[in-house]
């Protein structure tokens, strides 16, 4: 019998370690949009595609009551970069499909698009919108641990800038708008106009 490859696991990460400057310091997890909050909602959608759900934060007392593993960032520094670093490093998976705290209408079929998307060869799976890569949608192998080191040593936080140290694989437009013809999955809720557009159009975007 021919031996059969594993399959790569995967897990969720949520990056919740930010200021909220642009939302006037207001928690952005805990904004609600559709009666619940933000963070909620996002647990909700994780929840059917992934057993292990890590949270990254630097208040770790704030999130105790979810259902989700509670991590510290690992550098001093608040960025993205550091967020992925950290949910990378406590990872059990393989690995880990990205998404920010502000982010509440993350499609379902978006996430099992770019699971499928997963191969033992490829280190990044990212959407690319325009020539702009969507880098907090995205799913991470554990093997870009070095380069994100590398790069978070010479305090450099752009987070596409070590797609050129690994094996990318980018999702295309056309894909996305077959599974989110809305692209609201890539909505978030950063600022108090975004917040008061999510609720002005939360049916458009949950249709």
């Amino acid at each position: 019998m021919p031996n059969q490859q594993v399959q790569p696991t995967c897990c969720a990460v949520i990056l919740a370690g930010g200021r909220n400057t642009r939302m006037d310091g207001r928690n952005k997890a805990f904004l609600v949009v559709g009666g619940k909050t933000i963070l909620d909602r996002l647990i909700g959608t994780l929840q059917p595609f992934f057993s292990e759900i890590l949270l990254v934060t630097r208040q770790l007392e704030l999130y105790a009551d979810r259902p989700v593993q509670v991590v510290p960032d690992i550098y001093p520094a608040r960025s993205s970069l550091t967020g992925i670093h950290a949910g990378l490093t406590y990872a059990k998976a393989d690995f880990a499909f990205v998404a920010p705290c502000d982010a509440p209408f993350i499609k379902p079929a978006l996430i099992q698009s770019l699971l499928d998307e997963i191969e033992p060869g490829v280190d990044v799976v990212v959407p690319k919108v325009n020539d702009y890569f969507e880098p907090l949608c995205a799913i991470y192998s554990k093997r870009c641990l070095a380069p994100i080191e590398a790069q978070l040593n010479r305090n450099d936080f752009k987070v596409t800038r070590f797609f050129e140290h690994v094996r990318l694989k980018t999702v295309s437009l056309e894909k996305i708008k077959m599974v989110d013809a809305r692209m609201s999955s890539f909505f978030n809720v950063n600022t108090p106009a975004a917040l008061k557009a999510s609720r002005d159009f939360e049916n458009q975007f949950d249709e």
